[in-house]
């Protein structure tokens, strides 16, 4: 089965499993790799300190379970950013400092508020309300340098009013080609993350027509992630990607090692 680049553990906020009931799940899926990206956003307004990961218990937590399984399953340690022009240089300072294999970057907080709140959509479209996100992440793939790989990249559209059902990729391609094309000159990747099957998307995140243009425009760094939080969804959907992916004209995909991409044949 493919690697699973995207997985929450107790050390996230919004999980509480434990390091280790992941690393079984994987292990009994027949994964050969895995990596844990547990969240850190700083100063995020809304959730306040939720999202601050304790970088002292996190890596030495990850480290003995890494040994502990050195036999089973490859684990690697990472970490989800998230992206904030406001805290640039924080982020900036912060990334070369960590002992990690990977970084995701993500664009979870838009003027210090979440999609995943109801309230993020009140006062404004759906339309408006999506528009602001992808201009946001636009400026910030354009100017931060801090992350391996864009997560999620239509995140927003998992907590939209009617989530997909008004929205493509023609309609925001004003802000979605040109963040695809800042990756491919930054030499970041695009994630393509299965937790958009899991919202009732019947797609991932980014859907399928995002894929083939990133793919068109040049983009060869593409990992995949389910973003479980419980390991009831680690690898959930897996058994579509390799497929859905070759119909998007990839014949590989790619995984990190102390912050190197790897690529691994479909």
């Amino acid at each position: 089965m493919l690697c699973d680049f995207h997985l929450h553990t107790e050390f996230s906020g919004d999980s509480e499993t434990p390091v280790r009931d992941q690393a079984e799940r994987a292990a009994a899926l027949g994964m050969n790799e895995i990596c844990i990206t547990d969240h850190h956003d700083y100063d995020a307004l809304e959730g306040g300190d939720t999202f601050l990961l304790d970088f002292a218990s996190y890596f030495p937590a990850l480290r003995q379970v890494r040994e502990e399984y050195a036999g089973t399953i490859r684990i690697h340690t990472g970490v989800e950013l998230g992206l904030q022009l406001h805290i640039r240089d924080y982020l900036m300072k912060l990334a070369p400092s960590l002992p990690v294999d990977f970084i995701i970057g993500s664009s979870h907080f838009i003027d210090g508020k979440d999609p995943y709140f109801p309230s993020f959509f009140h006062q404004q479209t759906e339309q408006e309300a999506y528009t602001r996100y992808f201009a946001a992440t636009l400026d910030r793939v354009r100017s931060l340098d801090c992350f391996d790989v864009l997560g999620h990249l239509d995140y927003i559209v998992r907590y939209g009013p009617h989530q997909n059902r008004e929205y493509s990729y023609s309609a925001y391609r004003e802000y979605i080609d040109p963040i695809l094309k800042a990756l491919i000159e930054k030499g970041k990747g695009l994630e393509c993350n299965t937790g958009g099957f899991k919202a009732g998307l019947g797609h991932p995140h980014p859907a399928e027509d995002i894929l083939i243009r990133y793919r068109e425009l040049g983009g060869e760094i593409l990992t995949v992630g389910s973003d479980a939080h419980t390991p009831a969804y680690v690898g959930h959907e897996f058994r579509r990607l390799p497929q859905l992916l070759q119909a998007c004209g990839f014949r590989y995909y790619t995984v990190f090692r102390q912050r190197k991409p790897v690529f691994v044949p479909l």
